[in-house]
Protein backbone atom coordinates (compact mmCIF):
# COMPACT_ATOMS: atom_id res chain seq x y z
CA UNK A 1 0.00 0.00 0.00
CA UNK A 2 0.99 3.62 -0.29
CA UNK A 3 2.84 5.04 2.57
CA UNK A 4 0.99 7.01 5.15
CA UNK A 5 2.11 10.39 5.95
CA UNK A 6 1.70 11.58 9.31
CA UNK A 7 1.51 15.08 10.51
CA UNK A 8 1.79 15.93 14.15
CA UNK A 9 0.09 19.11 15.59
CA UNK A 10 1.70 21.10 17.74
CA UNK A 11 -0.53 24.14 18.91
CA UNK A 12 -2.15 25.45 21.62
CA UNK A 13 -0.28 26.12 24.82
CA UNK A 14 -1.81 23.89 27.41
CA UNK A 15 -2.97 26.29 30.29
CA UNK A 16 -5.55 23.71 31.88
CA UNK A 17 -2.34 22.04 33.02
CA UNK A 18 -0.76 25.31 34.35
CA UNK A 19 1.25 25.45 36.21
CA UNK A 20 3.44 22.57 34.97
CA UNK A 21 2.72 23.53 31.73
CA UNK A 22 3.50 26.91 30.79
CA UNK A 23 3.81 28.73 27.02
CA UNK A 24 7.71 28.28 26.79
CA UNK A 25 7.38 24.69 27.54
CA UNK A 26 3.54 23.40 26.80
CA UNK A 27 2.00 19.97 27.14
CA UNK A 28 3.47 18.45 24.15
CA UNK A 29 6.42 18.49 25.12
CA UNK A 30 6.39 17.97 28.88
CA UNK A 31 6.96 14.04 30.22
CA UNK A 32 3.76 13.55 31.86
CA UNK A 33 2.72 10.25 31.64
CA UNK A 34 6.26 8.38 30.87
CA UNK A 35 9.70 9.55 30.70
CA UNK A 36 9.08 10.28 26.86
CA UNK A 37 6.92 13.94 26.20
CA UNK A 38 3.94 13.71 24.81
CA UNK A 39 4.99 14.74 21.59
CA UNK A 40 7.79 12.21 21.34
CA UNK A 41 5.42 9.46 21.59
CA UNK A 42 3.28 10.91 18.92
CA UNK A 43 6.25 10.45 16.86
CA UNK A 44 7.31 6.91 18.33
CA UNK A 45 3.78 5.68 17.33
CA UNK A 46 4.47 5.90 13.64
CA UNK A 47 8.19 5.18 13.59
CA UNK A 48 9.78 2.07 12.52
CA UNK A 49 7.03 1.11 10.21
CA UNK A 50 7.58 1.02 6.59
CA UNK A 51 3.60 1.84 6.36
CA UNK A 52 4.24 5.16 7.57
CA UNK A 53 6.48 7.61 5.51
CA UNK A 54 8.51 10.12 8.03
CA UNK A 55 6.60 12.75 9.57
CA UNK A 56 5.75 16.21 8.86
CA UNK A 57 5.09 18.72 12.56
CA UNK A 58 3.45 21.63 12.12
CA UNK A 59 4.50 24.38 15.33
CA UNK A 60 5.03 27.75 15.69
CA UNK A 61 8.12 29.43 16.24
CA UNK A 62 8.45 29.75 19.92
CA UNK A 63 8.46 25.71 19.85
CA UNK A 64 10.38 25.02 16.73
CA UNK A 65 13.58 24.65 18.35
CA UNK A 66 11.52 22.35 20.95
CA UNK A 67 10.49 20.42 17.94
CA UNK A 68 13.71 19.67 16.53
CA UNK A 69 15.55 18.78 19.41
CA UNK A 70 12.67 16.03 20.75
CA UNK A 71 13.08 15.25 16.88
CA UNK A 72 16.84 14.60 16.99
CA UNK A 73 16.99 10.90 16.22
CA UNK A 74 13.82 10.99 13.88
CA UNK A 75 15.94 10.61 10.20
CA UNK A 76 13.72 11.91 7.44
CA UNK A 77 11.57 14.32 9.76
CA UNK A 78 9.66 17.80 8.18
CA UNK A 79 8.79 21.12 10.16
CA UNK A 80 6.43 23.38 8.84
CA UNK A 81 6.63 26.88 11.66
CA UNK A 82 3.46 28.38 11.23
CA UNK A 83 4.13 32.30 11.15
CA UNK A 84 0.83 32.76 13.33
CA UNK A 85 -1.99 30.23 15.21
CA UNK A 86 -4.53 29.96 13.34
CA UNK A 87 -6.57 27.08 14.33
CA UNK A 88 -6.62 23.47 13.05
CA UNK A 89 -7.96 24.05 9.24
CA UNK A 90 -5.42 26.22 8.19
CA UNK A 91 -2.44 24.50 9.32
CA UNK A 92 -3.69 21.06 8.35
CA UNK A 93 -3.69 22.95 4.88
CA UNK A 94 -0.27 23.80 4.55
CA UNK A 95 0.87 19.95 5.22
CA UNK A 96 -1.68 19.27 2.89
CA UNK A 97 -0.09 22.04 0.42
CA UNK A 98 3.16 20.83 0.75
CA UNK A 99 2.29 17.12 -0.05
CA UNK A 100 1.47 15.16 -2.97
CA UNK A 101 -2.24 15.50 -3.81
CA UNK A 102 -2.50 11.60 -3.99
CA UNK A 103 -0.95 11.60 -0.57
CA UNK A 104 -2.69 10.13 1.95
CA UNK A 105 -2.40 12.22 5.27
CA UNK A 106 -3.02 11.08 9.26
CA UNK A 107 -3.29 14.27 11.38
CA UNK A 108 -2.53 13.78 14.66
CA UNK A 109 -2.36 16.24 17.58
CA UNK A 110 1.11 16.14 19.43
CA UNK A 111 -0.59 16.35 23.22
CA UNK A 112 -2.80 13.15 23.17
CA UNK A 113 -1.93 10.10 24.99
CA UNK A 114 -2.72 6.40 23.30
CA UNK A 115 -2.17 3.39 25.51
CA UNK A 116 -2.48 0.85 22.83
CA UNK A 117 -0.59 1.51 19.88
CA UNK A 118 -0.79 -1.63 18.00
CA UNK A 119 -4.63 -0.52 17.89
CA UNK A 120 -3.73 3.09 17.10
CA UNK A 121 -2.27 1.56 13.86
CA UNK A 122 -4.71 -0.97 12.55
CA UNK A 123 -7.31 1.93 12.94
CA UNK A 124 -5.02 4.00 10.70
CA UNK A 125 -4.69 1.65 8.11
CA UNK A 126 -8.00 1.52 8.35
CA UNK A 127 -8.70 5.57 7.99
CA UNK A 128 -6.08 5.82 5.35
CA UNK A 129 -8.27 2.74 3.43
CA UNK A 130 -11.19 5.24 3.21
CA UNK A 131 -9.23 8.45 2.50
CA UNK A 132 -7.75 7.19 -0.73
CA UNK A 133 -11.35 6.63 -1.71
CA UNK A 134 -11.72 10.46 -1.07
CA UNK A 135 -13.65 9.84 2.32
CA UNK A 136 -12.18 12.71 4.95
CA UNK A 137 -12.13 10.68 8.12
CA UNK A 138 -12.30 11.30 12.20
CA UNK A 139 -11.13 8.63 14.31
CA UNK A 140 -14.03 8.18 16.96
CA UNK A 141 -13.11 7.28 20.38
CA UNK A 142 -14.63 4.58 21.52
CA UNK A 143 -16.35 6.50 24.89
CA UNK A 144 -16.34 4.74 28.25
CA UNK A 145 -18.18 7.64 30.35
CA UNK A 146 -20.67 10.23 29.73
CA UNK A 147 -18.17 12.58 29.04
CA UNK A 148 -19.62 16.70 28.74
CA UNK A 149 -15.97 18.06 27.77
CA UNK A 150 -15.72 16.31 24.25
CA UNK A 151 -17.73 16.33 21.32
CA UNK A 152 -19.67 13.34 20.06
CA UNK A 153 -19.47 11.64 16.49
CA UNK A 154 -23.08 9.92 15.29
CA UNK A 155 -22.25 6.72 13.33
CA UNK A 156 -24.35 6.05 10.05
CA UNK A 157 -24.78 3.82 7.74
CA UNK A 158 -21.86 1.12 7.45
CA UNK A 159 -18.63 1.30 4.89
CA UNK A 160 -15.57 -0.84 4.25
CA UNK A 161 -13.51 -0.43 7.79
CA UNK A 162 -15.52 2.49 8.89
CA UNK A 163 -19.12 4.21 8.88
CA UNK A 164 -20.61 7.19 7.53
CA UNK A 165 -20.60 10.24 9.55
CA UNK A 166 -24.50 11.01 10.27
CA UNK A 167 -23.47 14.14 12.53
CA UNK A 168 -21.14 16.07 15.00
CA UNK A 169 -22.36 16.85 18.45
CA UNK A 170 -20.73 19.58 19.87
CA UNK A 171 -20.40 19.22 23.70
CA UNK A 172 -23.68 17.78 25.27
CA UNK A 173 -24.85 18.61 28.75
CA UNK A 174 -24.90 15.33 31.13
CA UNK A 175 -28.45 13.91 30.52
CA UNK A 176 -27.70 14.30 26.78
CA UNK A 177 -23.68 12.78 27.09
CA UNK A 178 -25.59 9.78 29.22
CA UNK A 179 -27.91 9.05 26.42
CA UNK A 180 -25.30 9.18 23.77
CA UNK A 181 -23.40 6.72 25.99
CA UNK A 182 -26.26 4.24 26.44
CA UNK A 183 -27.24 4.34 22.55
CA UNK A 184 -23.78 3.36 21.71
CA UNK A 185 -24.25 5.27 18.36
CA UNK A 186 -22.09 7.44 19.36
CA UNK A 187 -18.18 8.32 19.92
CA UNK A 188 -15.92 11.17 20.65
CA UNK A 189 -14.60 13.08 18.37
CA UNK A 190 -10.66 12.64 19.69
CA UNK A 191 -9.67 15.31 16.22
CA UNK A 192 -7.42 12.48 14.54
CA UNK A 193 -8.10 12.58 11.13
CA UNK A 194 -7.10 10.94 7.80
CA UNK A 195 -7.33 12.77 4.11
CA UNK A 196 -6.19 12.38 0.80
CA UNK A 197 -4.40 15.86 0.47
CA UNK A 198 -5.86 16.88 -2.68
CA UNK A 199 -9.15 15.96 -2.09
CA UNK A 200 -8.87 17.88 1.49
CA UNK A 201 -8.06 21.19 0.05
CA UNK A 202 -10.78 20.92 -2.92
CA UNK A 203 -12.66 20.63 -0.29
CA UNK A 204 -12.05 23.51 1.81
CA UNK A 205 -11.70 25.69 -1.61
CA UNK A 206 -15.32 24.61 -1.74
CA UNK A 207 -16.23 25.64 1.93
CA UNK A 208 -13.51 28.54 3.15
CA UNK A 209 -12.53 29.37 0.09
CA UNK A 210 -10.59 32.45 0.92
CA UNK A 211 -8.81 30.41 3.29
CA UNK A 212 -7.65 28.08 0.42
CA UNK A 213 -6.48 30.91 -1.34
CA UNK A 214 -4.47 32.58 1.62
CA UNK A 215 -3.02 29.13 2.03
CA UNK A 216 -2.27 28.57 -1.63
CA UNK A 217 -0.29 31.84 -1.69
CA UNK A 218 1.50 31.38 2.06
CA UNK A 219 3.03 28.19 0.51
CA UNK A 220 3.72 29.51 -3.02
CA UNK A 221 5.33 32.72 -1.25
CA UNK A 222 7.04 30.45 1.48
CA UNK A 223 11.17 29.30 1.69
CA UNK A 224 13.13 26.38 2.70
CA UNK A 225 15.54 26.19 5.45
CA UNK A 226 16.97 23.11 5.87
CA UNK A 227 14.31 20.51 6.96
CA UNK A 228 11.86 23.21 8.55
CA UNK A 229 9.31 25.23 5.64
CA UNK A 230 8.32 28.82 6.49
CA UNK A 231 5.03 29.53 4.79
CA UNK A 232 4.54 33.70 3.42
CA UNK A 233 3.91 35.59 6.90
CA UNK A 234 2.13 38.18 5.42
CA UNK A 235 -0.54 35.62 3.50
CA UNK A 236 -0.90 33.54 6.68
CA UNK A 237 -1.93 36.54 8.95
CA UNK A 238 -4.47 37.39 6.96
CA UNK A 239 -6.41 33.82 7.37
CA UNK A 240 -9.17 34.28 9.50
CA UNK A 241 -8.92 31.24 11.52
CA UNK A 242 -11.00 28.17 12.57
CA UNK A 243 -10.89 24.31 13.49
CA UNK A 244 -10.93 21.46 10.59
CA UNK A 245 -14.38 20.68 11.96
CA UNK A 246 -16.19 24.29 11.44
CA UNK A 247 -14.33 24.62 8.67
CA UNK A 248 -14.78 21.27 6.52
CA UNK A 249 -15.91 18.11 8.28
CA UNK A 250 -19.12 19.54 9.09
CA UNK A 251 -19.96 20.74 5.84
CA UNK A 252 -18.43 17.90 3.68
CA UNK A 253 -20.66 14.87 2.45
CA UNK A 254 -17.83 12.75 2.44
CA UNK A 255 -16.79 12.48 6.00
CA UNK A 256 -16.51 9.49 7.77
CA UNK A 257 -15.74 7.61 10.51
CA UNK A 258 -13.17 5.03 12.08
CA UNK A 259 -13.61 3.04 15.19
CA UNK A 260 -10.95 3.12 17.74
CA UNK A 261 -10.41 1.76 21.40
CA UNK A 262 -7.09 2.57 21.83
CA UNK A 263 -6.35 3.82 25.45
CA UNK A 264 -7.07 7.13 24.09
CA UNK A 265 -6.80 10.60 26.33
CA UNK A 266 -6.36 14.22 25.28
CA UNK A 267 -4.84 14.67 29.33
CA UNK A 268 -6.97 17.83 28.94
CA UNK A 269 -6.60 18.65 32.26
CA UNK A 270 -5.35 17.48 35.82
CA UNK A 271 -8.34 15.02 36.50
CA UNK A 272 -7.32 13.73 33.30
CA UNK A 273 -4.06 13.00 33.33
CA UNK A 274 -4.77 11.55 37.13
CA UNK A 275 -7.10 9.42 35.09
CA UNK A 276 -4.29 8.35 32.97
CA UNK A 277 -1.78 7.45 35.60
CA UNK A 278 -4.84 5.65 37.60
CA UNK A 279 -2.32 2.35 37.66
CA UNK A 280 0.15 4.17 40.34
CA UNK A 281 -2.19 5.10 42.49
CA UNK A 282 -2.75 3.75 46.22
CA UNK A 283 -5.29 1.65 47.78
CA UNK A 284 -6.96 4.77 48.36
CA UNK A 285 -6.78 5.86 44.67
CA UNK A 286 -4.40 8.93 45.96
CA UNK A 287 -1.46 9.46 43.28
CA UNK A 288 1.66 11.30 44.46
CA UNK A 289 4.43 12.55 42.11
CA UNK A 290 7.73 14.42 42.20
CA UNK A 291 8.62 15.38 45.52
CA UNK A 292 7.57 14.76 49.13
CA UNK A 293 3.65 14.17 49.64
CA UNK A 294 2.13 13.35 52.79
CA UNK A 295 -1.91 12.10 52.25
CA UNK A 296 -3.35 11.29 55.73
CA UNK A 297 -7.21 10.22 55.08
CA UNK A 298 -7.10 11.06 51.53
CA UNK A 299 -8.98 9.67 48.80
CA UNK A 300 -8.70 10.15 44.84
CA UNK A 301 -6.02 13.06 45.52
CA UNK A 302 -3.24 13.89 42.72
CA UNK A 303 -0.57 15.45 43.82
CA UNK A 304 2.29 16.75 42.10
CA UNK A 305 5.14 18.90 43.32
CA UNK A 306 9.37 19.95 41.74
CA UNK A 307 10.38 20.02 45.18
CA UNK A 308 8.35 21.64 48.12
CA UNK A 309 6.27 19.64 50.23
CA UNK A 310 3.27 18.87 49.71
CA UNK A 311 1.44 17.79 53.39
CA UNK A 312 -2.81 16.93 52.92
CA UNK A 313 -5.37 15.51 54.96
CA UNK A 314 -8.89 14.55 55.05
CA UNK A 315 -9.51 15.90 51.19
CA UNK A 316 -10.88 13.80 48.67
CA UNK A 317 -10.78 13.84 44.85
CA UNK A 318 -8.40 17.08 44.70
CA UNK A 319 -5.54 17.68 42.37
CA UNK A 320 -2.61 19.66 44.46
CA UNK A 321 -0.23 21.27 41.59
CA UNK A 322 3.28 22.95 43.50
CA UNK A 323 5.62 24.03 39.94
CA UNK A 324 7.90 26.87 39.26
CA UNK A 325 6.98 28.70 42.07
CA UNK A 326 2.90 28.69 41.50
CA UNK A 327 0.32 26.84 44.03
CA UNK A 328 -2.35 25.31 42.34
CA UNK A 329 -5.65 23.70 44.42
CA UNK A 330 -8.63 22.35 42.08
CA UNK A 331 -11.60 19.71 42.84
CA UNK A 332 -11.52 17.31 40.08
CA UNK A 333 -14.83 19.00 38.52
CA UNK A 334 -13.40 22.48 38.82
CA UNK A 335 -10.01 21.03 36.87
CA UNK A 336 -11.53 22.08 33.22
CA UNK A 337 -11.67 25.91 34.29
CA UNK A 338 -7.49 26.09 35.44
CA UNK A 339 -7.24 27.32 32.19
CA UNK A 340 -9.25 30.69 32.98
CA UNK A 341 -7.27 31.32 36.35
CA UNK A 342 -5.58 34.71 36.24
CA UNK A 343 -2.04 33.15 36.67
CA UNK A 344 -2.69 30.35 33.53
CA UNK A 345 -4.06 33.29 31.14
CA UNK A 346 -1.24 36.21 31.98
CA UNK A 347 1.85 34.66 31.44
Amino acid sequence: MTQIHPVILCGGSGTRLWPLSRKALPKPFLPLVSEETLFEQAVRRVAGDDRFAPPMVVAGAAHADLVTAQLSDTPGARLVVEPAAKNTAPAIALAAALLPRDAVMLVCPSDHHIADSAAFRAAALAGAALAAQDYLVSFGIAPDRPETGYGYIERGAPLAGGFAIARFVEKPDLAKAQHYLASGNFSWNGGIFAFRAGHLLDELAAYRPEMARLVAEAVAEGREDGTRFHPAAEAFAAIAGDSIDYAVMENTRSAAMVPADMGWSDIGNWAALADALADQADAEGNIARGGPVDLAGCKGVFALTDGPRISAVGLEDVCIIVSGGEVLVTTRDGAQAVGKLPGAVNQ
